[in-house]
């Protein structure tokens, strides 16, 4: 066999214009679904998190001192908790919602790939 051409050929592959799929076109309709829920959370999840840090920090004088220091870090670590604890609940409200949105599409094109 000559290797130069199938070297060849497997980089113009690369360049062609690839044909769109029935399937890249249901795992990006998947994906647009997913995507904002997903992107909210680690966003919304992250920031609580630091919320919390930096709570438990003003409430064990690591940063500040003093009593009212103290209960500061108390509150705004209380407040990163509870961020903490809305994370998941929000994340699957967000989800059902774009599922929703997306839902019709999503099984007529299945629906179509799964008939084919």
């Amino acid at each position: 066999m000559n290797t130069d051409k199938i070297i060849a050929e497997s980089i113009a592959k690369d360049y062609a214009p690839k044909e769109s799929s029935k399937i890249v076109a249901l795992k990006k309709l998947d994906n647009k679904a997913k995507l904002p829920a997903t992107v909210f959370t680690y966003s919304f999840g992250i920031g609580s998190a630091l919320v919390f840090g930096t709570g438990m920090c003003l409430a064990m004088q690591v940063i500040g001192s003093g009593l009212a220091g103290m209960i500061l870090g108390i509150m705004i670590g209380i407040a990163g908790l509870v961020g903490c604890g809305i994370n998941y609940p929000i994340y699957k409200k967000m989800l059902e919602k774009g599922k929703a949105k997306y839902a019709y599409e999503i099984v007529e094109l299945a629906r179509q790939i799964s008939e084919e």
